[in-house]
């Protein structure tokens, strides 16, 4: 079979954020080698050409986190998206459905997967977090939960994402594995870890394979920028935090507790990818920089930084740490 003739479609939230820009670089590389590649997501920016594809639906959107909120149901209200997309999928009838992030309040997950069965599709799952294996939470190591291996009930992360405010269905996960068990799968890591998470879970009758998290190193590499003289930083030692988004588990409050420790005549904590809120309530010697598009304000603040500090709780290989380190 030509190259030209193999149809892959590739499935996000968004096209942009962590997961979402090895989606696209995945896509781009594809299509350079001549396979007839598509990406679809449901939230974010318009479509730009042919080859993608926009289910975003706002007002399913807010509907699916209210669901979510009341009946600890996520993944299973956005039918109207998913049917959009189902009607796309019909008319490419791809070879191979490569999914990302298959939760954010965007996609009805009983309707997707059925449709992958009837079809008999074969799909490559690349798994980011741990969501798709447990009845609630996309990650457990903070609370050192292990009832994922069993079977979920009394979910002590409820409120966490995807929160729930009123029922605990954390014991759904076997509809979880109903859905995604006994169908042609290959599911991809992007560390060992992970991998032997998985091993471990109700998906463990798949092959897994661990492929790295990679960054294009043609955009980040060493280049300075006017980043020092905006922010007054000359003969400061910068301590930079990156985070597509700012909780607890990723550290926020660490960095507070470190900007107290220091001395304020010599360092500055830097973190980019706040929200209006959180810059507001930071302590006014951290300088917090909104979430960019502009990936060369990025790299120019990565190669001023002189330290890049990470302070996640749980994570999948931050693809913030190999930008840091690309750019010196």
């Amino acid at each position: 079979m030509k190259y030209d003739k193999i149809k892959v479609v590739q499935i996000n939230t968004f096209p942009y954020k962590a997961t979402g820009s090895i989606m696209m670089n995945i896509h781009n590389r594809l299509l350079e080698e001549q396979y007839d590649s598509y990406v679809v997501w449901g939230r974010g920016r318009a479509a730009q050409n042919e080859h993608e594809i926009v289910i975003q639906d706002e007002f399913g959107v807010k509907l699916h986190g209210v669901y979510t909120r009341i009946t600890d149901k996520t993944g299973f209200a956005s039918k109207k998206a998913t049917r959009k997309l189902i009607d796309k999928l019909q008319q490419i009838e791809p070879d191979i459905l490569h999914l990302h992030n298959i939760h954010g309040y965007y996609l009805n997950i009983e309707l997707l997967f059925n449709y992958i069965r009837e079809n008999n599709i074969k799909v490559v799952w690349t798994l980011h977090d741990c969501w798709a294996f447990t009845g609630h939470c996309a990650y457990f190591d903070m609370v050192g939960c292990k009832k994922w291996k069993i079977g979920c009930h009394d979910c002590e992360q409820k409120k966490s994402y995807p929160s729930s405010l009123i029922k605990d269905n954390s014991t759904g996960i076997g509809e979880k594995r109903s859905l995604f068990t006994n169908l042609n799968i290959t599911l991809v890591t992007p560390c060992k870890w992970l991998k032997n998470i998985v091993r471990q879970s109700f998906l463990k009758e798949y092959s897994v394979e661990v492929i790295y998290n990679g960054i294009d190193l043609s955009t980040f590499h060493p280049e300075t920028t006017d980043f020092e003289e905006k922010y007054n930083l000359q003969g400061k030692y910068v301590i930079l935090g990156v985070a597509s988004e700012w909780t607890n588990r990723k550290g926020l409050k660490d960095f507070i507790k470190l900007e107290e420790m220091l001395d304020k005549t010599k360092y500055r904590i830097v973190l980019v990818g706040l929200t209006e809120k959180q810059i507001e309530e930071l302590p006014d010697t951290i300088i917090g920089i909104k979430r960019t598009q502009n990936i060369q304000e990025l790299v120019g603040i990565y190669t001023r930084a002189n330290v890049f500090f990470n302070p996640t709780y749980e994570d999948n290989f931050p693809t913030t740490n190999l930008e840091a380190i690309a750019c010196g």
